[in-house]
Parts: C-alpha cells; sequence; structure tokens
C-alpha cells in the first residue's frame, strides 16, 4: 500500500500520539512515519522518546513524528573497537591536550550537526525550530553532548537524549578525522561503566553496523525503553577512568 492510500493523524498541540500500530509499513514510501503536527515542546518531546518516537522533518514540512520497526540499537556491550579507533583512542588518552567534555557547549554542538548534513542529503533535518526545541530539552537535564576538545577546541561530537538509563543517539559532527568517533567512544564507555546497556540510532546505516549495532523489533525496544526510562539517571559526567571500560590498560 502506498502512503498516499494511508491516513496519516494530525496532532494537536497536547493530543496524545496515536498507537504505533498506525504507524505506516515497510512496504510505504516513509517507513516508521507515524503522524504529523502537534508541538515540540520539552513535555510532548519527552513522551514521545518514552514510546519509541523521535520527530524527524526538513524545512517547509510539518513536525512529523516516526517510529521504524525493526529499530537500530547499539548494544554497548557489543561495540567494536576496531583497531585504527583503539590507536586513535590510545593516542588521544595520553595527549594533555585532548578532552571528553560533556554538556559544556550543547548549542554548539547541535548547531555544527546541523552545519553538517549527512552524506547523500540535500541539506539537514536539524532545522532552527528542531535546535531550539533540544536546547529547551537539554536545559530540562533530558538531552546531552558529548565533546572532542583539542588544544581548547571543539573538534567533534554529538547530541543524544536520555531518559533514565535509555539513551538515545540523534546526531554527530566532526572537523578533523576520528573526532566524533571518539565521542561516541566515550559515550560508549560512560553507558558501560553506569549500566547503560543500548544507544537508540533509530536508523539502519552501514556505518552504524560496523560499529556493532543491529535491528531489534520495536515491539521489544519500546519494552526496553519503558523498563529503562523508569530507572535512575546517571550524573551526566564524564570521568577519563571510563575509557577503561575500551582500553583496560588505560
Amino acid at each position: 500500500m502506498q502512503p498516499n492510500s494511508l491516513h496519516l493523524p494530525w496532532l494537536e498541540p497536547g493530543e496524545p500520539f496515536p498507537s504505533l500500530a498506525k504507524a505506516w509499513g515497510p512496504q510505504s514510501q516513509a517507513p516508521g512515519l507515524l503522524a504529523a503536527g502537534g508541538q515540540l515542546d520539552v513535555k510532548t518531546l519527552r513522551d514521545a522518546y518514552c514510546h519509541g518516537i523521535f520527530p524527524w522533518f526538513s524545512d517547509g514540512q510539518p513536525i512529523l513524528w516516526w517510529s521504524p520497526d525493526p529499530r537500530m540499537v547499539l548494544q554497548v556491550a557489543n561495540f567494536r573497537l576496531h583497531r585504527s579507533l583503539r590507536k586513535t583512542l590510545q593516542a588521544f588518552c595520553s595527549s594533555s591536550a585532548c578532552e571528553i567534555r560533556f554538556d559544556s557547549a550543547f548549542r554548539e554542538v547541535i548547531q555544527n550537526c546541523a552545519d553538517s548534513p549527512r552524506a547523500g542529503q540535500g541539506g539537514t533535518w536539524i532545522v532552527p525550530d528542531m535546535v531550539e526545541a533540544y536546547v529547551r530539552l537539554h536545559h530540562a537535564g533530558d538531552a546531552h553532548s558529548i565533546e572532542t576538545w583539542v588544544d581548547g577546541q571543539l573538534v567533534g561530537g554529538l547530541y543524544c537524549v536520555s531518559l533514565g538509563k535509555v539513551v538515545f543517539g540523534e546526531s554527530m559532527f566532526t572537523r578533523i578525522p576520528d573526532a566524533s568517533k571518539v565521542a561516541l567512544a566515550a559515550l560508549v564507555s560512560f553507558c558501560r561503566h553506569h549500566h547503560i546497556s543500548a544507544i537508540d540510532c533509530q536508523q539502519n546505516t552501514s556505518h552504524l553496523a560496523s560499529l556493532g549495532a543491529h535491528e531489534i523489533a520495536r515491539n521489544d525496544f519500546v519494552k526496553v525503553v519503558a523498563r529503562a526510562s523508569m530507572e535512575t539517571a546517571p550524573n551526566w559526567q564524564f570521568d577519563p577512568l571510563y575509557w577503561r571500560e575500551l582500553l583496560p590498560k588505560t
């Protein structure tokens, strides 16, 4: 069935999301599309993520809400630390000029992600309304930036949403080779240390698969989110000792 023959619910501000069973299926042109409309306030975003839903739209479009099935997830225990990245991390950890920071430049990180669209995309989905929405979510304590700094300069990073002990990866950027991968490795180390089992990656890509991510059924994913989001959230600060989760001899 093609999407133009499917009904797409329109949400008024504050209206609850429809059942995930109503999301467009894999044979449609927009698999996982669930609804349009609503608003990007903190309460709505929290509700969306708690139910396995996220916003994704471009300039000129209404807010679009998605919940794909299956869902791409990185189990942090299965993170593949390739030899080249291991060498990069070892050099990074041994240099006094390099450091990981959390949440010191959230707006700068998300803006850099917006200014660095993924290969093959004609533009960014991180439109100005999305930037402001996630900055508000950051101020509310539910969105975080993982930042790679060298010689006092921000050279790469990523941002994510976190509710309790579940993490939803959003986007990353890099100004020098491997800086975003270093930030991801730092997030994996942090998650392992704090017993956070998985990072949501939303969509399947070959790059994510090469790092150990794999698809799971949406129903299974939602069950994990429901359980983990009720657990006590960790303190979002990075300690260099966390590198021992990936580099035991550090």
